[in-house]
Protein backbone atom coordinates (compact mmCIF):
# COMPACT_ATOMS: atom_id res chain seq x y z
CA UNK A 1 0.00 0.00 0.00
CA UNK A 2 3.11 2.30 1.04
CA UNK A 3 4.27 2.08 -2.71
CA UNK A 4 0.67 3.27 -4.40
CA UNK A 5 0.88 7.16 -2.93
CA UNK A 6 4.65 6.88 -3.52
CA UNK A 7 6.30 9.34 -6.15
CA UNK A 8 9.82 7.76 -5.81
CA UNK A 9 11.23 8.53 -9.82
CA UNK A 10 8.63 11.54 -10.37
CA UNK A 11 9.01 15.08 -11.37
CA UNK A 12 6.25 17.59 -10.71
CA UNK A 13 5.97 20.68 -11.19
CA UNK A 14 4.14 23.30 -8.87
CA UNK A 15 3.16 26.59 -10.14
CA UNK A 16 2.95 29.07 -7.25
CA UNK A 17 4.85 26.56 -5.38
CA UNK A 18 7.09 28.80 -3.14
CA UNK A 19 4.13 29.79 -0.65
CA UNK A 20 0.53 29.22 0.70
CA UNK A 21 -1.41 25.93 -0.86
CA UNK A 22 1.59 25.51 -3.54
CA UNK A 23 4.31 25.24 -1.03
CA UNK A 24 2.08 22.76 0.85
CA UNK A 25 1.52 20.35 -1.87
CA UNK A 26 5.14 20.94 -2.76
CA UNK A 27 6.32 19.53 0.79
CA UNK A 28 4.12 16.65 0.43
CA UNK A 29 4.95 15.20 -2.97
CA UNK A 30 8.48 15.81 -1.86
CA UNK A 31 7.86 14.17 1.54
CA UNK A 32 6.78 10.81 -0.22
CA UNK A 33 9.86 10.87 -2.12
CA UNK A 34 8.91 13.36 -5.19
CA UNK A 35 11.46 15.71 -7.01
CA UNK A 36 9.80 18.94 -7.07
CA UNK A 37 9.63 22.06 -9.64
CA UNK A 38 8.89 25.44 -7.27
CA UNK A 39 7.61 27.81 -10.30
CA UNK A 40 7.07 31.43 -9.44
CA UNK A 41 7.61 34.55 -9.65
CA UNK A 42 9.24 35.93 -6.23
CA UNK A 43 13.12 34.78 -6.75
CA UNK A 44 13.96 34.98 -3.09
CA UNK A 45 11.17 32.90 -1.99
CA UNK A 46 11.68 30.40 -4.74
CA UNK A 47 15.33 29.70 -3.37
CA UNK A 48 14.05 29.91 0.38
CA UNK A 49 11.36 27.47 -0.44
CA UNK A 50 13.81 25.72 -2.64
CA UNK A 51 16.32 25.11 -0.08
CA UNK A 52 13.95 24.18 2.70
CA UNK A 53 12.40 21.63 0.72
CA UNK A 54 16.02 19.91 -0.37
CA UNK A 55 17.27 19.91 2.88
CA UNK A 56 14.60 18.72 5.12
CA UNK A 57 13.21 15.70 2.51
CA UNK A 58 16.56 15.23 0.57
CA UNK A 59 14.88 15.28 -2.86
CA UNK A 60 15.83 17.07 -6.26
CA UNK A 61 14.23 20.44 -6.15
CA UNK A 62 14.48 23.25 -8.91
CA UNK A 63 13.86 26.10 -8.70
CA UNK A 64 12.50 28.66 -11.23
CA UNK A 65 11.41 32.05 -11.87
CA UNK A 66 8.08 31.97 -14.37
CA UNK A 67 5.46 34.31 -15.00
CA UNK A 68 2.45 31.79 -16.14
CA UNK A 69 0.59 34.65 -17.83
CA UNK A 70 3.64 34.36 -20.70
CA UNK A 71 3.30 31.08 -22.99
CA UNK A 72 7.25 31.64 -23.94
CA UNK A 73 8.24 31.72 -20.31
CA UNK A 74 6.48 28.57 -19.55
CA UNK A 75 7.56 26.70 -23.05
CA UNK A 76 10.94 27.82 -21.52
CA UNK A 77 10.40 26.08 -18.08
CA UNK A 78 9.28 22.55 -19.27
CA UNK A 79 12.15 22.43 -21.39
CA UNK A 80 14.20 23.22 -18.43
CA UNK A 81 12.45 20.68 -16.32
CA UNK A 82 12.90 18.01 -19.25
CA UNK A 83 16.76 18.76 -19.43
CA UNK A 84 17.18 18.55 -15.47
CA UNK A 85 14.37 15.47 -15.13
CA UNK A 86 14.02 13.73 -18.13
CA UNK A 87 10.62 13.62 -17.89
CA UNK A 88 7.29 15.32 -16.15
CA UNK A 89 5.10 13.17 -14.55
CA UNK A 90 3.04 15.63 -12.45
CA UNK A 91 1.87 18.85 -12.67
CA UNK A 92 -0.08 21.21 -10.00
CA UNK A 93 -1.88 24.53 -11.42
CA UNK A 94 -2.03 26.25 -8.28
CA UNK A 95 -0.69 30.10 -9.05
CA UNK A 96 -3.70 32.75 -8.70
CA UNK A 97 -3.90 35.83 -7.78
CA UNK A 98 -7.14 38.01 -6.54
CA UNK A 99 -8.63 41.62 -7.06
CA UNK A 100 -11.82 42.17 -4.60
CA UNK A 101 -14.09 44.46 -6.12
CA UNK A 102 -17.86 44.83 -6.74
CA UNK A 103 -18.60 43.77 -10.47
CA UNK A 104 -19.21 47.44 -11.66
CA UNK A 105 -15.67 48.81 -10.62
CA UNK A 106 -13.80 46.55 -12.21
CA UNK A 107 -11.22 48.03 -14.59
CA UNK A 108 -11.02 45.84 -18.01
CA UNK A 109 -7.13 45.26 -17.12
CA UNK A 110 -8.15 43.98 -12.99
CA UNK A 111 -10.31 41.26 -14.94
CA UNK A 112 -7.50 40.01 -17.78
CA UNK A 113 -4.80 39.86 -15.15
CA UNK A 114 -6.80 37.51 -12.83
CA UNK A 115 -8.49 35.22 -15.75
CA UNK A 116 -4.57 35.38 -17.29
CA UNK A 117 -3.19 34.54 -14.08
CA UNK A 118 -5.91 31.54 -12.67
CA UNK A 119 -7.23 30.10 -15.75
CA UNK A 120 -5.17 31.26 -18.99
CA UNK A 121 -2.13 29.77 -17.43
CA UNK A 122 -3.55 26.59 -16.29
CA UNK A 123 -4.65 26.25 -20.02
CA UNK A 124 -1.10 27.07 -21.63
CA UNK A 125 0.76 25.25 -18.97
CA UNK A 126 -1.03 21.59 -18.82
CA UNK A 127 -0.92 22.27 -22.86
CA UNK A 128 3.03 22.69 -22.72
CA UNK A 129 3.66 19.20 -20.32
CA UNK A 130 0.87 17.29 -22.67
CA UNK A 131 3.73 16.02 -24.82
CA UNK A 132 6.22 14.93 -22.72
CA UNK A 133 3.58 13.29 -20.41
CA UNK A 134 2.64 11.23 -23.55
CA UNK A 135 5.69 10.31 -24.54
CA UNK A 136 6.66 8.73 -21.02
CA UNK A 137 2.97 7.04 -21.36
CA UNK A 138 0.65 8.82 -19.19
CA UNK A 139 0.80 11.65 -15.91
CA UNK A 140 -1.21 13.59 -13.42
CA UNK A 141 -2.57 17.05 -14.04
CA UNK A 142 -3.62 18.85 -10.50
CA UNK A 143 -5.94 22.28 -10.98
CA UNK A 144 -6.49 24.10 -7.78
CA UNK A 145 -9.83 25.55 -7.58
CA UNK A 146 -11.92 27.29 -4.70
CA UNK A 147 -15.15 27.24 -2.97
CA UNK A 148 -15.85 29.97 -5.43
CA UNK A 149 -15.70 27.35 -8.02
CA UNK A 150 -19.05 26.28 -6.13
CA UNK A 151 -20.30 29.86 -4.40
CA UNK A 152 -20.16 32.80 -5.61
CA UNK A 153 -19.25 36.50 -3.97
CA UNK A 154 -20.13 40.11 -4.50
CA UNK A 155 -16.88 41.52 -4.89
CA UNK A 156 -15.30 37.82 -6.36
CA UNK A 157 -17.00 38.19 -10.05
CA UNK A 158 -13.14 37.13 -12.12
CA UNK A 159 -11.89 34.83 -9.62
CA UNK A 160 -15.46 33.20 -9.29
CA UNK A 161 -14.98 32.95 -13.05
CA UNK A 162 -11.55 31.92 -13.11
CA UNK A 163 -12.28 29.48 -10.87
CA UNK A 164 -15.47 27.81 -12.39
CA UNK A 165 -13.66 27.88 -15.18
CA UNK A 166 -11.01 25.85 -13.79
CA UNK A 167 -13.63 22.62 -12.64
CA UNK A 168 -14.79 22.99 -16.61
CA UNK A 169 -11.30 22.87 -17.81
CA UNK A 170 -10.34 20.21 -16.04
CA UNK A 171 -13.27 17.89 -17.24
CA UNK A 172 -12.50 18.91 -20.58
CA UNK A 173 -8.75 17.93 -20.43
CA UNK A 174 -9.75 14.68 -18.54
CA UNK A 175 -12.20 13.49 -21.29
CA UNK A 176 -9.23 14.69 -24.30
CA UNK A 177 -6.52 13.00 -22.41
CA UNK A 178 -8.11 9.60 -20.79
CA UNK A 179 -6.71 8.03 -24.10
CA UNK A 180 -3.14 9.27 -23.40
CA UNK A 181 -3.54 7.63 -19.58
CA UNK A 182 -3.54 11.35 -18.45
CA UNK A 183 -6.05 12.03 -15.39
CA UNK A 184 -6.63 15.66 -14.92
CA UNK A 185 -8.21 16.42 -11.46
CA UNK A 186 -9.34 19.51 -9.86
CA UNK A 187 -8.84 20.36 -5.98
CA UNK A 188 -11.22 22.58 -4.53
CA UNK A 189 -9.86 24.43 -1.35
CA UNK A 190 -12.08 25.65 1.57
CA UNK A 191 -10.80 28.78 3.52
CA UNK A 192 -7.26 27.98 4.26
CA UNK A 193 -4.72 30.40 6.01
CA UNK A 194 -2.85 32.29 3.33
CA UNK A 195 -1.19 35.33 2.25
CA UNK A 196 -4.09 36.06 -0.15
CA UNK A 197 -7.38 34.50 2.63
CA UNK A 198 -5.34 36.72 5.37
CA UNK A 199 -5.80 40.12 2.93
CA UNK A 200 -9.39 39.07 2.64
CA UNK A 201 -10.13 38.65 6.50
CA UNK A 202 -9.04 42.45 6.82
CA UNK A 203 -10.44 43.75 3.46
CA UNK A 204 -13.74 41.61 4.60
CA UNK A 205 -15.29 42.54 7.89
CA UNK A 206 -16.65 39.36 9.90
CA UNK A 207 -15.00 36.73 7.41
CA UNK A 208 -13.21 35.15 10.06
CA UNK A 209 -16.56 34.50 12.03
CA UNK A 210 -18.76 33.39 8.91
CA UNK A 211 -15.88 31.22 8.35
CA UNK A 212 -15.44 29.06 11.24
CA UNK A 213 -19.65 29.40 11.82
CA UNK A 214 -20.06 27.25 8.93
CA UNK A 215 -16.93 25.06 8.74
CA UNK A 216 -18.14 21.67 10.67
CA UNK A 217 -14.13 20.91 11.42
CA UNK A 218 -14.36 24.42 13.43
CA UNK A 219 -10.78 26.29 12.01
CA UNK A 220 -9.08 27.41 8.97
CA UNK A 221 -7.36 24.88 7.08
CA UNK A 222 -3.44 25.50 6.65
CA UNK A 223 -1.49 25.01 3.36
CA UNK A 224 -0.37 21.14 4.44
CA UNK A 225 -3.82 19.82 4.83
CA UNK A 226 -4.09 20.09 0.85
CA UNK A 227 -1.01 17.67 0.41
CA UNK A 228 -2.89 14.22 1.50
CA UNK A 229 -5.16 15.12 -1.69
CA UNK A 230 -2.64 15.97 -3.96
CA UNK A 231 -0.19 13.32 -3.20
CA UNK A 232 -3.88 10.63 -3.67
CA UNK A 233 -4.12 12.79 -6.91
CA UNK A 234 -0.50 12.44 -8.27
CA UNK A 235 -0.08 8.66 -7.32
CA UNK A 236 -0.85 5.70 -8.63
CA UNK A 237 -3.50 5.39 -6.16
CA UNK A 238 -5.64 7.46 -8.69
CA UNK A 239 -5.40 5.66 -11.83
CA UNK A 240 -8.74 5.09 -12.32
CA UNK A 241 -10.16 8.74 -10.63
CA UNK A 242 -10.35 11.51 -13.50
CA UNK A 243 -12.70 14.60 -14.16
CA UNK A 244 -13.50 15.45 -10.58
CA UNK A 245 -13.14 18.68 -8.50
CA UNK A 246 -12.83 17.44 -5.26
CA UNK A 247 -13.37 19.96 -1.57
CA UNK A 248 -10.62 19.80 0.71
CA UNK A 249 -12.88 22.46 3.11
CA UNK A 250 -13.38 21.48 6.47
CA UNK A 251 -17.37 20.40 5.60
CA UNK A 252 -17.87 23.62 4.62
CA UNK A 253 -19.19 23.11 1.59
CA UNK A 254 -21.69 20.61 3.02
CA UNK A 255 -22.97 22.88 5.94
CA UNK A 256 -26.17 24.35 5.46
Amino acid sequence: MKELFSLQGKAAIVTGGNGGIGKGIARGFAAVGGDVVIAARNQAKINETAREIKDEFDVQVLGMQVDVRQEDQIRAMVTQVLNRFRRIDILVNNAGINIRNMPQDYLLCEWDEILNTNLRSAFLCSKAVYPSMKEVGGGKIINIGSMTSIFGGAKLAPYGTSKGGIVQLTRSLAVAWAPDNIQVNAILPGWINTDLTRQARKDLPGLNERVLGRTPIGRWGEPGDLAGAAIFLASHTSDFVTGIALPVDGGFSVMI
